[in-house]
């Protein structure tokens, strides 16, 4: 995922407005607008919706394509932005309003909406600056607070201008003489308009995965030489710290909750790059933020994937499933769905005994922004509970961006090939870790705890 494919993404829905807008300010019928609409400023009114809403990502450096922080910033871009923000397009969320409650949903309120477009509607007013609320603390280049700790990969990744890359991979020490427990967490590319996705894994001392892989250096499954090595470079059971998008939030885990990085670990970062016409290097690095004292409970990040699927050409609403049981309770707090370019719904549900089917979240997907869902109020689940993960895939020529139409899909690790990957974070006791957390129990050991 690219920064060139999220322009050209809000080119379908932003740019066509830039010839509105202007630098003249808007007509205004004092004589219709009533005194409270007449009376509305950048300074007052719209700078903390701005602020809550939007500055996570319109503030310069990050993913958005203008900043929104001061009022000569934005200014220009108000006819826009009042579009944007009346057809909900602005913030990004696509979630199905009717289907959970979640507590990153950045949508604006109807009185919010209104606050904006009559302010636009009604000249765009500057106002006081004194009226101005008190800009938020970001950190230089994280969304969340200054980490505490910033482990980047050791060597810059050489990404070509053209053509297919490798998954490619770098594993670097810790250091950790003892045990951490992570509470928030964020991956930051260096090129980012070259990283479709990441993932950092955690590899304890005593796992056996890659050990035979370089450290603090970059590889591929190619370049490796052991046949295990090669096969490990496609598949691992290690815990997952973070996934990172393009859109994608970091973590941010309530009080109580952590994920666990032993003492020894390797972080083991999973890059995937694609190509954009311009040869790039990139660095990336993961922020961490450690609990100030040890949780009651686990984090864990799981999945429900199904890669055995043929997507038909031309066939607009393929649907894909796949089912899981957790094999014993847990706290569900969060959503994050990954599809490609074909990629079209996607929903979580719970399947009763009786057969009955509860929807957890139903999204219309967007490649463009891969956003995460965290739940409002976390569900506990019982062991034994069955749950199923949806996705829809459109293959006909009615998607624009679709890269080919005429032939059949299947899963693979290039942005033309599909996935169909329902992650979903689980919160357990502390003390046990996934391999554990598999491991069914029977009820009589259930009960007797």
């Amino acid at each position: 995922m690219t920064i060139s494919h999220i322009s050209k993404a809000l080119n379908k829905r932003f740019w066509p407005l830039l010839p509105l807008v202007g630098l003249a300010a808007l007509t205004l019928n004092a004589g219709q607008a009533p005194l409270a609409t007449q009376h509305l400023t950048f300074y007052k009114d719209v700078l903390p919706i701005l602020q809550e809403h939007c500055q996570v990502c319109h503030r310069p450096g990050e993913i958005a394509p203008m900043p929104l922080v001061t009022y000569k910033q934005t200014r220009p871009w108000t006819k826009a932005i009042r579009q944007a923000v009346k057809s909900r397009q602005m913030p990004p969320w696509f979630a199905d309003p009717a289907i959970g409650h979640f507590a990153n949903d950045p949508s604006l309120t109807a009185p919010q909406i209104q606050t904006i477009c009559d302010w636009a509607d009604h000249g765009a007013m500057a106002g006081d600056p004194r009226d101005a609320p008190p800009p938020p603390h970001w950190a230089a280049g994280w969304t969340i607070p200054q980490p505490d700790r910033i482990v980047e990969m050791p060597r810059p990744v050489a990404i070509p201008a053209r053509g297919d890359v490798e998954y490619t991979y770098e594993i670097v020490p810790t250091g950790f003489t003892r045990d951490m427990w992570v509470r928030m967490s964020e991956i930051r590319p260096s090129a980012r308009d070259h990283v479709h996705h990441a993932v950092v894994y955690i590899r304890p001392p005593d796992s056996k995965w890659l050990r035979r892989a370089p450290v603090g250096a970059p590889f591929t499954a190619s370049t490796l030489k052991d046949p295990q090595d090669r096969r490990d470079a496609m598949w691992t059971d290690s815990e997952v710290l973070l996934v990172y998008a393009p859109g994608s939030a970091p973590d941010q885990w309530a009080p109580g909750r952590a994920k666990f990085i032993p003492a020894g670990s390797d972080l083991v970062f999973q890059m995937h790059y694609t190509t954009n016409g311009r040869a790039a290097s990139d660095q990336s690095s993961i922020g961490l933020i450690f609990a100030r004292t040890p949780p009651k409970q686990r984090v864990l990040t799981l999945q429900l994937t199904n890669d055995k699927f043929v997507i038909p050409p031309g066939v607009d609403n393929y649907r894909v499933e796949v089912h899981g049981t957790l094999p014993n309770e847990a706290t569900l707090l969060s959503f994050f769905p990954h599809m490609h370019l074909r990629g079209k719904r996607f929903e979580y549900n719970i399947v009763h005994r009786d057969g009955s089917v509860e929807p957890l979240l139903r999204v219309n997907y967007n490649f463009y922004w891969q956003l995460s869902y965290k739940l409002a109020t976390p569900r506990f689940l019982k062991a034994g509970t069955e749950l199923q993960a949806v996705a829809w895939f459109d293959n006909s020529r009615n998607n624009p961006h679709n890269p080919d139409p005429e032939s059949a899909v299947t899963w693979g690790d290039q942005t033309y090939d599909e996935m169909m990957v329902g992650f979903f974070d689980v919160a357990v006791p502390a003390n046990v870790n996934k391999w554990q957390f598999f491991k069914r129990r029977t009820a009589a050991s259930r009960s007797s705890q």
